[in-house]
C-alpha cells in the first residue's frame, strides 16, 4: 500500500479553500480519495470584481497571505502535487493576470485561471459513482459565488455542460437580470425537460449547509418541498438571526438565500423531485483531475 497527498486550491468567488486528499494506492486495487483536511478562508473576491471590475489592493493582500500560508501547509503536510484553480471573479477581474503573477512570484504557487467550460469539465470529474444508477438521468450543479455550472449525466456519463453568470454574490449586488433566469430555464428545458424523472446532485457550501440543517443522514437526498419551506423560513429571518439562532457563519447567512433559490428554480424548470448532497465540488474535482492525468502521461510514457 502506498499513502499519497494531493491538494486543490479553489480561488472561488465567496472564499478560497484548500482541499487536501490522501490518495491510497494498492496493487489491484481501485485508488482510494480519502479527505484529509479542508481549510476554508473567507475572502469575498467576487463582491470587488462584479461591483468595482477588479480585486480590491485589501482582498488581494489578503490572498497573497492566504497563499503563502497554504503553501506552508502543503510543505508541513507532505502534499506531493497540488492543482490551484481561479474561477468567475478573477477570470473577470482587470487585475486578475496581475494578481497571478503576483501570487507565483510572492508565494511560489501556480495558480491557472479557468473558464466556465473547464470548471464545469472539473466538476463533473467527481467520484459519484456510488450515487449514479445508469437508467437514472441527472443534472450535477455546481453553485458558487459568482457562476453556477450544470452538468446533464445519463448515469455515469456526462452529456452536456454549460456555465451560467449567476451565483451568490452576483444575486446579493444585484446583478443577475431576468435575462440571466431565462437563459438557464431555457437550457434546462432544452436538454432536461423532456427526460423522465430527473434528479438534481448539488455541490458548492451552500447546499452542504442546508443539507446538514435538514437532519437527514448523509446519502439521504433533500425534497423540493422541504427546499421550498426551508427558503421561506430563512427569508424570514434577519441576517443577524441567522447567525445568531441558526449558528451560521456571517459569510454563510447571507448567500445561503440566493444559493437556495437557484436550486428552487433549477428543480422547478427540470421537475426535479430529489435533491442529492454528495459534498463532492470543484476541490474534489481538481484532486481527480490532478491524479488521473499523471495516471494517464505515466501509462503513456511507459
Amino acid at each position: 500500500m502506498k499513502i499519497r497527498k494531493f491538494a486543490a486550491i479553489d480561488i472561488g468567488s465567496n472564499a478560497i479553500r484548500l482541499l487536501v486528499h490522501n490518495v491510497i494506492e494498492q496493487d489491484k486495487q481501485e485508488t482510494q480519495f480519502r479527505k484529509s483536511s479542508l481549510i476554508r478562508v473567507p475572502v469575498r473576491l467576487g463582491e470587488d470584481t462584479f461591483t468595482l471590475g477588479e480585486i480590491s489592493a485589501r482582498n488581494t493582500e489578503r490572498m497573497l497571505e492566504t497563499m503563502k500560508a497554504f503553501k506552508h501547509l502543503m510543505s508541513v503536510m507532505g502534499v506531493e502535487k497540488y492543482m490551484a484553480c481561479a474561477t468567475s471573479a478573477m477570470r473577470e477581474a482587470r487585475n486578475g493576470k496581475k494578481i497571478i503573477k503576483r501570487i507565483r512570484e510572492e508565494s511560489g504557487v501556480e495558480v491557472e485561471i479557468i473558464d466556465g467550460k473547464k470548471e464545469a469539465a472539473i466538476i463533473a470529474n467527481t467520484d459519484l459513482q456510488q450515487l449514479l444508477q445508469e437508467d437514472q438521468a441527472y443534472l450535477y450543479i455546481d453553485v458558487g459565488g459568482g457562476s453556477t455550472e450544470f452538468t446533464l449525466l445519463s448515469g455515469a456519463t456526462p452529456k452536456i455542460s454549460r456555465s451560467f453568470k449567476v451565483g451568490t454574490v452576483r444575486l446579493l449586488n444585484g446583478m443577475v437580470e431576468d435575462a440571466h433566469w431565462e437563459e438557464i430555464r431555457k437550457w434546462i428545458q432544452k436538454h432536461v425537460t423532456p427526460l423522465q424523472n430527473v434528479q438534481i446532485i448539488g455541490s458548492g457550501g451552500n447546499i452542504n449547509k442546508l443539507h446538514k440543517m435538514s437532519g437527514r443522514k448523509m446519502g439521504v437526498p433533500l425534497s423540493y418541498i422541504w427546499l421550498h419551506s426551508q427558503y421561506q423560513y430563512l427569508q424570514s429571518m434577519s441576517y443577524e438571526d441567522r447567525i445568531i439562532q441558526l449558528g451560521l457563519n456571517p459569510d454563510r447567512a447571507d448567500v445561503i438565500i440566493p444559493a437556495t433559490r437557484i436550486f428552487l428554480l433549477a428543480a422547478k424548470w427540470s421537475g426535479a423531485k430529489k435533491i442529492h448532497v454528495p459534498k463532492v465540488g470543484l476541490s474534489d474535482g481538481i484532486i481527480k483531475t490532478l491524479y488521473y492525468t499523471e495516471q494517464t502521461t505515466t501509462t503513456r510514457h511507459s
